[in-house]
């Protein structure tokens, strides 16, 4: 009889308690290794600054998608997310009556039929006005950067990016757990610019870095493709032929016998048909680092970790 109790206890509380306090799954996120370190309070790892809008982008998406897919955990003391809207434009026209620009000239703030909690709406807002102090700063660095079409472009990529990650993360974490919880904590303490709690221990992510990738003769046409497979989720017009990698040709080799740089050419098709490309991917420590495509060759794309981890552990061998 007692036994059968513990048993009981063990169901009902014991483990629940403990899938509470697992950690967060970020497993096949784009942006799984930011949040991961984010997450851990591992900050000496994260290349981003809450200056960067790329970190304004993740709060405001956070919060959305929170408030979209976690309504009912939200307080009672939840706030609205409000956004700015166009409400009066100018718009100039040539001589034929034909437009030749159009710009805003009236903004106002509507509600976005979301909540957020108050706290971490208020920390995104002192961000906000952060970028909005910086905002003709990192307009004039963002045009007179050489690479400012490419960047655009990335920065297109990335958005969408994010977009997929808030449309898996609680999928892969309860809305109400423990790790989220603890995100939610250091993403505000990040955007004010505070220490982070900190989770001791290495994540997956960054032993991976330091064991660094295998020797041996690896599938490099497998490991390309799913590494482009993955970034083509992100494109905006052109979409990738699966399975097209060909061509592979390891340009350097490190001390080890491991790649640097490998090159491959691939398929994809777009508005003018189906046309033919080339990728580059930059291996550090021998691992996947940076992901180059033809068409903006000095746009560095971060690799999907999980295909690196899976890669790591000898996953893609012959």
């Amino acid at each position: 009889m007692k036994y059968l109790l513990k048993l009981i206890l063990a169901i009902f509380f014991i483990i629940p308690a403990q899938a509470q306090n697992a950690d967060l799954n970020t497993e096949g996120m784009y942006n799984a290794e930011f949040f991961d370190y984010l997450y851990r309070g591992h900050s000496e790892n994260i290349e981003l600054t809450r200056e960067d809008p790329y970190f304004l982008g993740v709060f405001e998406q956070y919060l959305r998608a929170y408030g979209e897919q976690c309504a009912s955990y939200l307080p009672d003391n939840k706030v609205k997310i409000m956004e700015q809207v166009c409400v009066k434009e100018s718009v100039t026209t040539n001589g034929y009556g034909v437009e030749v620009s159009r710009y805003c000239v009236e903004w106002e703030w509507v509600w976005t039929g979301l909540y957020a909690r108050p706290d971490l709406y208020k920390s995104k807002l002192e961000i906000e006005q952060i970028h909005r102090a910086n905002g003709l700063k990192n307009v004039m660095e963002y045009i007179m950067n050489p690479n400012s079409l490419g960047n655009s472009v990335d920065l297109a990529h990335k958005a969408k990016g994010l977009k997929l990650d808030m449309n898996q993360i609680f999928g892969l974490n309860k809305c109400d757990c423990d790790a989220l919880r603890k995100l939610e904590e250091n993403l505000k303490l990040f955007a004010r610019n505070q220490p982070l709690n900190r989770i001791q221990g290495k994540s997956k992510y960054e032993a991976m870095k330091e064991s660094g990738g295998p020797t041996g003769s690896q599938n490099f046409n497998k490991l390309i493709d799913d590494l482009v497979t993955a970034q083509a989720q992100t494109w905006m017009m052109n979409r990738y032929t699966a399975g097209s990698i060909s061509g592979v040709t390891i340009e350097s080799k490190d001390n080890q016998g491991r790649p640097i740089s490998i090159k491959a050419n691939y398929s994809y098709s777009g508005f003018g048909g189906n046309s033919q490309g080339w990728v580059k991917i930059i291996f550090e420590n021998g691992l996947p680092k940076c992901i180059y495509f033809f068409d903006f060759p000095n746009n560095c794309k971060t690799p999907t970790t999980s295909i690196v981890s899976s890669y790591a552990q000898g996953n893609y061998g012959e």
